[in-house]
């Protein structure tokens, strides 16, 4: 562009010299014209730039990981003025780190049109992805003045985590408690606010138990089995914390969400409730979820992509634990990014459940780490990153 102002102004310079050393009205109005035609270019360009506008258009804002998906950048000209060449920087990364990656767009603007130009992405990790055209550069036809016409237009879309298939064993075991408003999935029990099952009458059960009303209709005896309220049977803890440097790296971090969701989902197959305790950074504290279907499920992940960004900062488990004193599940699996000691010796020591495991999720497979920790309920299984459906296997929950 510095060479073609250059050549610009040698052409003015030709002009002015031919202008003094010919005479005749060609030579004037040759040089006028070289000096009026680059006040037009800019003023047409600069009416054009100003009715420029610039956005991002998504068919669907939530997307899968490793998969090619288009994203159209949409450009209107309001204008009466094409032009014939502009140039669009685009910049997109993962809000978790910000590790940009960015690319150049080449396109012609139409006069009193809208345009949308489509290009491939694709995210390796899950996460918030942020895509942001950082500006659009318009030129004038002779490519002497170069005008920003948008600057910073931003999207962004949600990459979910794949699920993977894990192997295990699930325990239906329930630990009964009168209080609770959740019920057993696999057991009667006494509580008549929830009807377990209907099934016909056999001799020894209770009366006010039969179903008079759907009992004349079928003219036999059918008998209403009662709900068992129960606590919630089933925990995946999820700790974000890092505890080798200030942030878990991406990889890391990535593989920590799966290996639950894969953990989640697996549960759910097999017709098993569960919840789970993870740090909502949107809250500054821990919640808890309950999780009965893969809707659940989604729900709960895509939440806690949405909330990631660089500055993640997890709370110790120590403090869920200090605000919930004697816990008691039947089965509790701890998921991690390291071998916290003092968080993994209390889970063994005061928690009160019949199954308990810990996956450790680590960058490689060459980093195992040493587990030379006495827990005496506890079953540890590393997960190497990228490797979770190799790791988990015959998982007991």
């Amino acid at each position: 562009m510095i060479l073609t102002k250059i050549l610009f102004i040698v052409l003015i310079i030709v002009c002015a010299l031919f202008y003094i050393l010919y005479l005749g009205n060609f030579a004037l109005v040759l040089f006028i014209a070289m000096l009026i035609l680059p006040i037009i270019m800019f003023v047409t360009t600069y009416i054009a730039k100003k009715n420029i506008t610039v956005d991002f258009a998504l068919k669907d804002k939530t997307v899968t990981k490793n998969s090619n998906f288009s994203v159209q950048l949409v450009v209107t000209n309001r204008s009466i003025f094409p032009i014939g060449k502009a140039e669009a920087h685009i910049e997109y990364y993962n809000t978790f780190n910000e590790e940009f990656s960015s690319f150049d767009l080449y396109l012609p603007i139409q006069p009193k049109n809208s345009q949308r130009i489509t290009f491939q992405l694709c995210s390796e990790f899950c996460g918030t992805l942020r895509v942001n055209a950082t500006y659009l550069n318009v030129f004038d036809p002779l490519r002497i003045f170069k005008l920003k016409a948008a600057q910073n237009v931003s999207t962004e879309l949600l990459v979910l985590p794949e699920c993977h298939e894990i192997t295990g064993i699930v325990h239906y075991t329930d630990r009964v408690n009168e209080e609770s408003d959740m019920f057993s999935e696999h057991r009667p029990g006494d509580d008549p606010s929830e009807v377990f099952d209907l099934r016909e009458y056999y001799p020894g059960d209770k009366l006010n138990r039969i179903h008079w009303k759907l009992s004349s209709k079928k003219d036999e005896f059918i008998v209403k089995d009662y709900s068992l309220p129960i606590d919630v049977p089933c925990t995946l803890f999820l700790d974000l914390k890092s505890y080798s440097s200030k942030y878990i790296s991406l990889p890391v971090l990535d593989s920590l969400i799966e290996a639950f969701m894969s953990v989640s989902q697996f549960l759910i197959e097999n017709e098993r409730g569960h919840s789970v305790i993870l740090f909502d950074t949107s809250k500054n504290m821990f919640t808890e979820h309950h999780i009965a279907t893969s809707l659940d499920l989604g729900i709960v992940v895509k939440s806690l992509l949405s909330s990631f960004s660089s500055d993640l900062s997890c709370q110790s488990p120590d403090n869920y634990f200090i605000d919930h004193p004697n816990l008691s599940y039947a089965s509790f699996t701890y998921i991690g990014s390291a071998l916290n000691q003092d968080a993994l010796h209390y889970i063994d020591e005061e928690i009160d459940s019949e199954q308990k495991n810990a996956i450790i999720v680590i960058e490689s497979a060459d980093n195992l780490p040493d587990i030379n920790i006495d827990l005496s309920t506890f079953s540890i299984i590393p997960v190497a990153s990228g490797r979770i459906s190799a790791s988990i296997k015959d998982i007991d929950i």
